[in-house]
C-alpha cells in the first residue's frame, strides 16, 4: 500500500476540485440546502464527467476504479461544502451490491444509469424498532407463485423523492428450518402497495428522510438480487463502501471549515494589527484539529485500499476506524472554525454554523459511534460480546 497517489488519482483529485469550486457552499450548496433543494444540478454534471460512476465496470460505463476513487470524489466535493449524500447509498452501497451479486439483466439496467447519474438507487435497511440491531428487521418476503410480496416499514431513508428505485432488506423464510435470513430486493418507487412519507428533520440538508410502507408490495422474480440463501454476505457486501464514504464525506467538511478557519485568522487583526492567527490560542486548536483529520484520512485511505484489494475483514476494521475518527475530526474541526470567527460564526454569512448538524449526522449514521465501538472491542480486542 502506497500513500503516493497514482498520477490518474492526482488528476482525479484536481478535476474534481474544479467542479466543486463551481458549486461551493456559499454560493450554491448553503442556498440549496436552506432551501431543502437536492443538489441536482451538481449530480447531473458530475454524472457526466463520470465521476458518479467511477467505481462502477467499465463495461456497464462506470470508470472500473475502486471505492477509493469514489471515496476521493466524495471528499473533493465536501471539501467545497457540496459533498452528495447520494453518492454514498447509489453508487457505492446499491452499485457495489448489484455489481457483485446482481444478474446481468440487473446491472445492464441499473449499472449504466447509476454510472453516468441518470438513475438513483437508494438503500432501505432502517426500521423502527430493529435501530442498529438488522436482525430485529421485520420487513418480510413470502413467495407467492414465482413473485414475491414485501411487507414492513421502512424509516430515515434517505432521497427516494429522488429515486427510481429502492434496495430493500427484507428477510425470507429458510425452507430447511423456517428461520427468517435478509434477502435483498429491488423495489421501483412506483410500485403498487409502496408509500414513502416524509420526516420532517430539524437540521439543514439538502435531502429529504423518508418513512416507508410496504403493504403487499409484489415484485417479480427477478426483483430478487443474488441468492437468498447468500444475502449476510450481500448485505456486508455494501456496509464497508458506505463507511468509507461517510468518512470520506466527513473529511471534507472537516477540511472546508479548516480553510475557512485559517483563511479568516490569517485576515482577522485586532491586536496592534497582527492577525489572530498568529496566537497559540488560535493556531494551536487549528493545527490540532489539521492532524486529526489527516491521521482519519489516512485510516479511510487504507480501509479503500484494503476493500479494493479484497480484503474484506481488514476492511471492515479499518472502515469502522475511518468512520468513527472522520465524524470525531469533523465535528471539532467545525466548532473549532466557529470559535475562530467569535460572533460572526454563527451568522449565515459565514455559513460555518448551519453545517453543524450535517456534521453531528455522521456520529450516529449510517453506524453509531457507540457501535463502532462495540466492533473494535469485539473483534480488534477480543473482548466479550457485549450485546
Amino acid at each position: 500500500m502506497s500513500f503516493i497517489e497514482t498520477d490518474e488519482q492526482k488528476a482525479l483529485r484536481e478535476a474534481v476540485a474544479k467542479l466543486a469550486a463551481k458549486y461551493n457552499f456559499r454560493d450554491y450548496a448553503g442556498p440549496k440546502a436552506r432551501k431543502g433543494e437536492p443538489f441536482d444540478e451538481l449530480w447531473d454534471e458530475a454524472g457526466k464527467l463520470g465521476f458518479l460512476g467511477v467505481n462502477l465496470p467499465e463495461e456497464y460505463g462506470g470508470g472500473g476504479a475502486g471505492i477509493y476513487e469514489l471515496a476521493l470524489v466524495q471528499e473533493e466535493l465536501a471539501a467545497q461544502g457540496c459533498g452528495l449524500l447520494l453518492m454514498v447509498v447509489s453508487p457505492a452501497i446499491c452499485g457495489t451490491i448489484i455489481t457483485k451479486y446482481g444478474t446481468e439483466d440487473q446491472k445492464q439496467h441499473w449499472l449504466t444509469k447509476l454510472a453516468d447519474g441518470t438513475g438513483k438507487m437508494v438503500f432501505g435497511i432502517t426500521e423502527p424498532d430493529a435501530g442498529s440491531n438488522s436482525h430485529k428487521i421485520t420487513t418480510t418476503a413470502r413467495r407467492d407463485g414465482e413473485d414475491w410480496i414485501l411487507n414492513g416499514r421502512k424509516i430515515f431513508i434517505s432521497g427516494v423523492d429522488q429515486a427510481e428505485a429502492v434496495l430493500i432488506v427484507a428477510r425470507t423464510e429458510n425452507a430447511k428450518t423456517g428461520n427468517l435470513q435478509p434477502a435483498l430486493f429491488i423495489v421501483p418507487v412506483d410500485t403498487p402497495g409502496f408509500v414513502k412519507t416524509k420526516q420532517e428533520m430539524d437540521i439543514i440538508e439538502p435531502d429529504n428522510q423518508f418513512t416507508l410502507f410496504l403493504d403487499d408490495v409484489r415484485l417479480p422474480a427477478t426483483a430478487l438480487v443474488g441468492q437468498r440463501d447468500a444475502a449476510i454476505a450481500q448485505l456486508f457486501a455494501g456496509l464497508n463502501p458506505e463507511r468509507i464514504m461517510g468518512a470520506a464525506m466527513a473529511i471534507g467538511m472537516g477540511r472546508y471549515a479548516i480553510d475557512r478557519a485559517v483563511s479568516y485568522a490569517k485576515e482577522r487583526a485586532v491586536w496592534k494589527g497582527v492577525p489572530i492567527g498568529a496566537h497559540q490560542g488560535i493556531s494551536h486548536p487549528l493545527a490540532q484539529v489539521k492532524i486529526e483529520l489527516e491521521l482519519a484520512k489516512v485510516m479511510m485511505q487504507k480501509a479503500a485500499f484494503l476493500y479494493d484489494a479484497g480484503d474484506d475483514f481488514g476492511a471492515a476494521e479499518a472502515a469502522n476506524m475511518a468512520k468513527y475518527a472522520a465524524a470525531e475530526a469533523s465535528i471539532k474541526a467545525l466548532d473549532q472554525a466557529i470559535q475562530t470567527h467569535g460572533g460572526s460564526g454563527l451568522t449565515s454569512d459565514v455559513g460555518l454554523a448551519g453545517m453543524l448538524a450535517a456534521a453531528r449526522i455522521a456520529r450516529v449514521a449510517p453506524v453509531s459511534r457507540e457501535m463502532i465501538l462495540n466492533f473494535v472491542s469485539q473483534h480488534s480486542l477480543g473482548l466479550p460480546r457485549s450485546y
